[in-house]
């Protein structure tokens, strides 16, 4: 008789979660019996209305693919994309050079090759609680460990100096600033930028990655570039096309080195040898990128206006409704909601899967972003349209009320 066995997955491969499309799962088991669901789960521009992908760069991509451009480009990126985004980032007040931005597939992929350069067994990496989840998910694969900082969640969810000052150590070779912040839309401003990286400065094997994929969307006028402030740290800026730019499903993203001391040329060569090894990024989504960094951007600032007057309407609404707190978001298109009644704060992924079984509302548990230090929260995404927000909001308020009385 033979005996089936399951082949053996990598136990790292287990350790990652990944909440914002964990909670999905339910969801389209919900929508394939018949149910319409709210959801305000994911930060996908183009999937709610009024923001579709500006036109002009939508028809650089496709005349990209009418007119052949389809084939391998190079492995750090179209020559002219890394000029262009060169030029845009020195725009930002740090004398970026076409040579040292990388051009990838998205930001993820940016990360992943950063983490595989840098990352030895036995490292660490200090990243913010809460955090976006691949932070934590990706240096387990390179045997390295992620090491949260605390967020003050009572001040606007700013830096805690304190906090990161006591875990810094030698094996800290990357510190993650992530800003404007996913989950909590917080924004880092110049004199915190510099408080942080005087505290850097004594870990010469440590890079500050600053993650400003959301830096066009601060409302409060106070983000400012890492690098910009940096006359001597190693700054790697990840930026892209996915959220400003309104156009996520291109998977187009970059890193970007500034290196004043010239400390990074071992940590370069391991990139690029990398990004050479998985040959290049969409050739076409490059082109239709290009474009957008080219041509006219005013239109950055209508979009702008629309997503603010609905994160505004979102805190109207919590405001209002006995059960739920929240520190108002600088940038980004997320708010951490804070749960008040007990049994929630106890257990918000509970909280998020009973909301969407009986109301129809996908949040995300703030405990997908930190176990600990993103307890009794939860995500909202408020891209939709100023109604669906009123009817979400609606439902969530009857759900806290109705399981008060319980």
């Amino acid at each position: 008789m033979i005996v089936m066995q399951n082949v053996p997955a990598a136990r790292r491969s287990l350790n990652i979660e990944y909440a914002i499309r964990d909670v999905v799962v339910p969801a389209t088991q919900l929508e394939a019996e018949g149910h319409e669901i709210i959801k305000l789960n994911i930060g996908d521009p183009i999937a709610y209305p009024g923001l579709p992908t500006p036109l002009h760069m939508v028809e650089a991509f496709t005349q990209a693919l009418q007119s052949g451009r389809n084939g391998y480009s190079p492995s750090y990126g179209l020559p002219e994309l890394r000029t262009a985004i060169a030029k845009d980032e020195s725009e930002k007040g740090w004398p970026a050079k076409a040579d040292d931005v990388y051009v990838c597939h998205g930001v993820t992929e940016a990360l992943q090759i950063l983490f595989q350069a840098t990352l030895e067994e036995g490292d660490q990496v200090l990243a913010p609680g809460p955090h976006y989840p691949p932070y934590m998910a990706y240096p387990q694969m390179y045997g390295a460990e992620t090491v949260e900082y605390r967020l003050h969640s009572d001040r606007g969810w700013s830096l805690d100096f304190d906090d990161i000052k006591s875990k810094m150590n030698e094996r800290v070779r990357l510190f993650v600033l992530i800003n404007p912040n996913n989950p909590t839309g917080a924004v880092v401003g110049q004199e915190e930028l510099d408080r942080l990286l005087t505290l850097l400065e004594p870990w010469p094997n440590c890079i500050l990655v600053a993650d400003e994929i959301y830096d066009g969307l601060d409302f409060s006028k106070r983000h400012v570039s890492a690098a910009s402030r940096s006359q001597s740290y190693p700054v790697v800026t990840m930026n892209g096309v996915s959220k400003v730019y309104y156009a996520p499903g291109w998977r187009i993203g970059y890193m970007a080195l500034h290196d004043p001391s010239k400390k990074l040329a071992s940590v370069r060569d391991g990139i690029e040898r990398i990004l050479r090894s998985r040959l290049c990024a969409s050739t076409p989504a490059q082109l239709g990128f290009l474009a957008g960094l080219e041509q006219d951007r005013s239109w950055m600032n209508a979009y702008s206006d629309i997503v603010k007057a609905r994160r505004d309407v979102c805190l109207e609404r919590i405001a209002g409704i006995d059960g739920l707190e929240v520190e108002q978001p600088d940038g980004a298109f997320y708010m951490f909601i804070r749960l008040t009644d007990q049994r929630w704060m106890e257990d918000d992924k509970a909280f998020v899967l009973q909301l969407l079984h009986e109301e129809h509302v996908l949040l995300v548990h703030g405990s997908g972003f930190s176990k600990d230090k993103g307890k009794g929260h939860v995500r909202l995404v408020f891209l939709s349209d100023i109604p669906t927000l009123h009817t979400a909001f609606d439902r969530i308020d009857s759900f806290l009320k109705r399981h008060r009385k319980e």
